[in-house]
């Protein structure tokens, strides 16, 4: 068996990132579970001339900030010898991950992955 230098504090780290965006995931539903009723309310009572307008919106927001969030894309290609999920990623991509990586890594990280993680489109 091999064993790669370091790989604990990759896996420790990405133990961290995981952690928060689970927290992050929480939060974002706790959110938009009243926010939905209250927009579903809002276009039963004022349908307008688009009919759940504000429904949809918030369906949309919810959408857009799970592919920013990318909760478990990056785990498909993430392995602790190869960086974890900074190897899986981009510093720069439009993710949670990306933000975070180009914020500890700098815009071009030498070793930094060259593919945007599953999400990111």
């Amino acid at each position: 068996m091999r064993r790669v230098p370091g790989h604990r504090k990759v896996i420790i780290r990405d133990l961290v990132i995981f952690q928060v965006k689970l927290a992050i995931d929480g939060l974002k539903d706790l959110v938009l579970l009243p926010a939905s009723l209250v927009a579903a309310l809002i276009d039963l009572i004022l349908p307008g001339p688009h009919p759940g307008r504000f429904f949809y919106a918030v369906m949309r927001l919810g959408e857009t900030f799970d592919r920013w969030l990318s909760l478990y894309g990056p785990a498909l290609e993430a392995r602790a010898g190869l960086d974890g999920l900074f190897g899986a990623s981009r510093a720069g991509s439009a993710t949670l991950l990306g933000e975070l990586e180009e914020l500890v890594r700098g815009p071009e990280a030498p070793g930094a992955g060259t593919r945007p993680s599953r999400g990111a489109r």
